[in-house]
């Protein structure tokens, strides 16, 4: 309680020290403007406005209002800059009096690296901004998966069918669901605490790509807005305001695959609630496929997504969206080395093809960000999710029970997810230098009642756990930036977290009850514009994720908020006007890692462990048309306190790279010739299982009409044989006297081509 009572005074302390800067030193305006679309007349934030001497740099917040300060009189050049918006250069003189504030409209063109800014952005622990807009603009997305691809650095492996959450690798994790990468959407989490099939579980099938503007990606725990799950680094995927045309999309491919989507501008030049900029849209998605196994997946997928953007004033902004989601299907699951290799089954057979689930998840998010009187912006959000989950899994056969099978099944029969997320951010002087402050505040709750019970070809047996999980995570936080000099700024930030961690076991026997605990995570980030195209960085911080509850309540969880110990440097820069080249060398240590053991359901607390390594990445404009990219990452990670050759960190990778080439146009043809890469790696302590490496090769080939589109998509064009999803696992198939530890894994797809066709009208 005293950690709690803690964290209310460094809120109150946050709002209090905001409130004081933002009035004691006014914002002075030289110049001060919007900018917007000049196709559609939306507000652009992001938009990047400098003096041509790069002396002075504003970017536009979410109305599209940028405000440049210490500007002398005489003439002076605006240069506005936007990747995907053409330059545009603005001449402007400042006298004794106040210009009028700026109408500037910038143009939709093709990408082109130049337009890309490297110095002076505005968030020193966003590592990827300048690469992963880049990427979102080239790189085809029609998928979840592909969003998460978008990531650098980041793989993903599915092993139970279509409809559960993909496993994640980044930087040397084994993240399983998203225990150590958090996923947002919209500022709402995407992340489950507590999950009845593991901690941190991320499913993000509940997006339509197509809705997706933008990507921000944080690596590490360097960010003060990120608190649970975000150790090894956040992806932040932000949603469009506004449809540029409706559209309908149909999809067909192999192995039964078929995709429908209908995009539709629901007001067009019309208003709904007020006289000022509106913008509302209806996404639906409809996705079946059998899949390549032997036994048919028979996956379905529902998607609807709504959303209404308003200018209630000139002064607010209005967002609110809402969503509705259900999967259900079947999976063969992961299979044995040894059954394969005897002939019992094939690659793509199964032992007990009876596995797979249903899923769903409904969704509402309203936020409304207001621009103040003295310069500052303050956002409120609110986010309610209602979650359901039931999986049939079989991961050891017959190593239990002989006769019926291990199989289980994990469900949460109702999520309600309650959400708050608020900050105030004012720019301002101290001393002489641009300053920005951010308070913020949050609070999450969970209820659900979660189950696992046995079950043989989905019918369910024992009740092995049932109660009712209780979780609530408010949390505060104060993110201080300070430009020192024209080149040299400063961010320092303190975020504080408590959780009430509580289950009720409706077993008498099993332990019930509520904890409570709290962490406080400082940051400290420095970054040095050498020049307008070289930006040299030096980030650290501290992180956590958080463990179980039924973990903590019994007992089991060791630290019930483990804590990430991160530090990285490096450059982003560009060579000429066409190559950008980012690097960073980093480490991070964690104070135990979290295993989830699947047949029992509960997760095993391991010891400590330290990893550092490097991540590349270049992106190359080779003419107007042709980019070429490419990621290379390496990681090395050992448990600390175990003994050499007993020190591996399963499923661990060390290396890891991505790339490819693109040929992108407005119009005509658009295509992409794209490799991934991942080496072997240890599946136990010891190394003497290891999880086979691949290097898979994808294309796509798009053409664009103004009113069309045709594509094609290609998949592993070599037919390699590559395994998805790889584990070290004791089973036992029918036969077998004894359980045999080895490889188990899910196969990955062979040559798969699918076809689209689009309509915009």
């Amino acid at each position: 309680m005293n950690s709690f009572l803690h964290g209310q005074r460094l809120a109150v302390c946050c709002f209090l020290f905001l409130l004081f800067a933002g009035s004691a030193v006014a914002q002075n305006c030289i110049i001060r403007g919007t900018v917007s679309d000049s196709a559609t007349q939306n507000s652009i934030s992001g938009v990047i406005v400098r003096t041509a001497d790069a002396k002075a740099i504003s970017i536009t917040d979410a109305f599209g209002n940028f405000c440049l300060q210490d500007i002398a009189a005489g003439k002076h050049q605006l240069v506005f800059t936007l990747l995907g918006y053409k330059t545009q250069v603005h001449t402007v003189e400042v006298d004794a009096q106040t210009p009028q504030p700026l109408r500037i409209r910038l143009a939709p063109k093709t990408v082109s690296l130049a337009e890309v800014v490297i110095a002076g952005q505005s968030d020193l622990g966003q590592t990827m901004n300048a690469i992963t807009q880049v990427d979102k603009v080239l790189r085809p997305t029609n998928s979840a998966q592909d969003l998460l691809h978008l990531v650098p650095g980041l793989f993903i492996a599915q092993h139970a069918g279509g409809g559960k959450a993909e496993q994640i690798f980044l930087r040397g994790f084994d993240s399983d669901h998203g225990t150590d990468f958090s996923v947002n959407i919209d500022g709402m989490p995407v992340n489950m605490v507590s999950h009845a099939h593991g901690q941190g579980y991320a499913d993000f099938h509940f997006v339509i790509p197509e809705v997706v503007d933008r990507l921000n990606v944080y690596k590490g725990p360097y960010t003060a807005r990120f608190g649970n799950f975000a150790t090894s680094g956040a992806g932040e995927f932000i949603t469009r305001d506004a449809l540029d045309k409706s559209e309908l999309r149909f999809e067909y491919g192999q192995f039964d695959t078929y995709r429908g989507l209908a995009l539709v501008d629901l007001l067009g030049k019309k208003h709904l609630l007020t006289k000022n900029e509106e913008h509302a849209y209806l996404a639906a998605e409809y996705v079946f496929s059998n899949s390549y196994f032997e036994s048919p997946q028979n996956f379905k997928r529902y998607n609807v997504f709504g959303k209404y953007t308003g200018m209630l004033n000139g002064r607010t902004a209005l967002r609110f969206s809402a969503s509705t989601f259900s999967s259900n299907w079947y999976a063969s699951g992961q299979i044995p080395e040894r059954a394969v290799n005897s002939g019992l089954i094939s690659r793509f057979g199964s032992i007990d093809n009876t596995e797979g689930g249903n899923t769903g998840r409904s969704n509402a998010n309203l936020a409304i960000i207001s621009a103040l009187n003295n310069g500052g912006m303050l956002k409120n959000q609110f986010y309610y999710s209602h979650y359901t989950f039931n999986l049939y899994s079989n991961f050891t056969f017959f190593r239990n029970d002989s006769i019926n099978g291990d199989g289980i099944n994990q469900n949460e029969k109702g999520r309600d997810i309650f959400g708050y997320n608020g900050f105030i951010e004012k720019n301002y002087r101290i001393a002489g230098k641009a300053a920005r402050t951010t308070a913020g505040a949050g609070l999450r709750a969970d209820a659900s009642a979660i189950a696992l019970l046995r079950e043989t070809k989905r019918v369910t047996g024992d009740t092995l756990v049932y109660g009712q999980l209780r979780e609530y995570n408010p949390s505060v936080y104060l993110d201080q930036h300070l430009q020192l000099t024209q080149k040299l700024a400063l961010n320092a930030a303190l975020r504080y977290d408590y959780f009430v961690f509580g289950f009720t076991h409706y077993n008498a026997d099993a332990v019930s009850g509520q904890q409570g605990r709290g962490r406080m995570s400082p940051k400290l980030n420095v970054v040095y514009d050498v020049n307008a195209d070289v930006q040299l960085f030096v980030r650290s911080g501290l992180g956590f994720h958080s463990n179980d509850s039924r973990s903590v309540i019994s007992g089991n969880a060791g630290t019930s908020l483990p804590r990430a110990t991160g530090a990285e440097a490096g450059t982003i820069l560009r060579a000429g006007k066409k190559i950008l080249f980012h690097a960073a060398f980093w480490t991070l240590d964690l104070q135990s890692e979290l295993v989830y053991v699947g047949d029992e359901g509960i997760v095993e607390i391991s010891g400590a462990t330290r990893r550092f390594g490097t991540d590349v990445a270049v992106r190359w404009e080779i003419t107007p048309r042709l980019f070429a990219d490419a990621d290379f990452n390496y990681n090395h990670g050992r448990f600390k306190n175990e003994p050499e050759g007993a020190n591996y960190i399963p499923l661990a990778p060390a290396i890891t790279s991505t790339g490819g080439l693109t040929w992108k146009q407005d119009k005509g043809l658009n295509a992409a010739l794209r490799y991934r890469f991942m080496d072997s790696r240890p599946a136990n302590e010891t190394n003497t299982v290891r999880a086979k490496g691949y290097t898979l090769l994808d294309a796509v080939v798009r053409y664009n009409h103004n009113q069309f589109s045709f594509s094609l998509t290609a998949e592993n064009l070599l037919n390699t044989k590559w395994n998805e999803a790889q584990f070290d696992t004791e089973s036992r198939l029918p036969g077998e006297t004894a359980p045999v530890s080895e490889l188990h894994f899910t196969p990955g797809a062979p040559f798969f081509m699918k076809g689209g066709v689009s309509l915009r009208f």
